[in-house]
């Protein structure tokens, strides 16, 4: 499998700038910028009651200026994810302060009735907000950061648990004589799941790298439970490209086949659909469902994690929805289509 990871930006989180065509980041920006311009207002303000004018002032000037800046960012997006971090800030920066020149002339200053005053102001205010907004998210990629490396723990974790490490070898030994060569794609698969666990899960990959580890893994426990594992595949032609978080389903299914296909006897079917709904990239998995053996542990921290995981790549963009219909347990995972530039 050609793992190769396909990065959304070059900075290593928290050093890396927001996808400003994520419809989260940027209502954080427009929130943020015009909760700083209320502090302002209240700050210029002698009495209450000249509250508003000073707002209506300030807003005044922030407005145009921002709904420019982020036009500008929205479409110079691709651009600035190839920037290093440093470059990227002053990148964004100079956009701030060159909307505000350029609409300044056309609207009245917030610093008072001297032109130059007004202007040296309306620049230190964009300057302003702009360095406090690249600080808040800084500070929210720090916040958010540390699940990239709980992902790599859990799934490392997950990888060297006793008796899946133990089964496989166990299950590649009994094929050594009769059957070599699938003993040798065994021990393949295997070797591929710890070198892709120990890569940096920092990046998006592409699903068709995802959905080649699976079957990899699949195909390990496939060794020791035979015909009672079942996997249907509806994979949509073309979305193989898309770009998806690394470590996204394999998780996914191997909570499956722990909680929906060991406990039972009978032979069971894990199902996975794949589709893209115009910029959207749907993901549904299901299967068996015991309610008798729900009480094992793992299943709930890999959806906490992976939804914190959707939450740092996409923002509000993505979602991870479970429900129990009948006797399947079902997953859906919404997020924006994404391909290599």
């Amino acid at each position: 499998m050609h793992n190769k990871a396909q990065s959304i930006r070059q900075n290593d989180l928290p050093n890396a700038l927001p996808d400003f065509r994520n419809l989260g980041v940027m209502s954080r920006i427009l929130v943020l910028a015009n909760a700083l311009a209320v502090v302002f207002a209240l700050a210029r303000s002698g009495e209450f009651s000249e509250f508003a004018g000073k707002f209506t002032e300030i807003a005044g000037q922030l407005e145009p200026a921002l709904l420019m800046v982020v036009v500008v960012l929205y479409t110079a997006s691709p651009l600035l994810e190839r920037l290093a971090y440093r470059h990227g800030l002053l990148a964004v920066m100079a956009t701030a302060i060159a909307a505000t020149a350029v609409l300044f002339p056309f609207q009245s200053g917030i610093g008072g009735n001297d032109g130059w005053h007004a202007f040296s102001y309306s620049i230190g205010f964009a300057a302003l907000t702009t360095a406090l907004l690249a600080w808040y998210f800084y500070l929210r990629n720090r916040a958010f950061s540390p699940a990239i490396s709980e992902a790599r723990l859990q799934a490392l974790q997950a990888r060297i648990r006793p008796h899946f490490l133990f089964n496989s070898l166990n299950a590649v030994l009994s094929l050594i004589r009769k059957d070599p060569k699938r003993a040798e794609t065994a021990l393949e698969d295997l070797a591929e799941l710890f070198r892709t666990v120990m890569a940096d899960n920092r990046e998006l990959i592409a699903l068709g790298d995802e959905l080649a580890l699976c079957r990899q893994y699949l195909n390990l426990e496939q060794l020791r439970l035979g015909e009672r594992l079942k996997v249907e595949w509806r994979i949509e032609p073309g979305v193989e490209q898309a770009l998806v978080p690394p470590m996204l389903l394999q998780p996914l299914v191997e909570n499956a086949v722990y909680h929906g296909i060991e406990p039972g006897i009978a032979p069971g079917v894990i199902e996975v659909r794949i589709a893209r709904r115009d910029d959207r990239l749907t993901l549904q998995l299901s299967n068996p469902y015991y309610e008798e053996h729900q009480h094992r542990q793992g299943n709930r921290m890999a959806l906490a994690n992976i939804r914190e995981r959707l939450l740092l790549h996409f923002d509000v963009e993505a979602s991870l929805d479970t429900r129990v219909a009948g006797s399947r347990y079902e997953i859906g995972i919404v997020m924006p289509y994404r391909k290599p530039t």
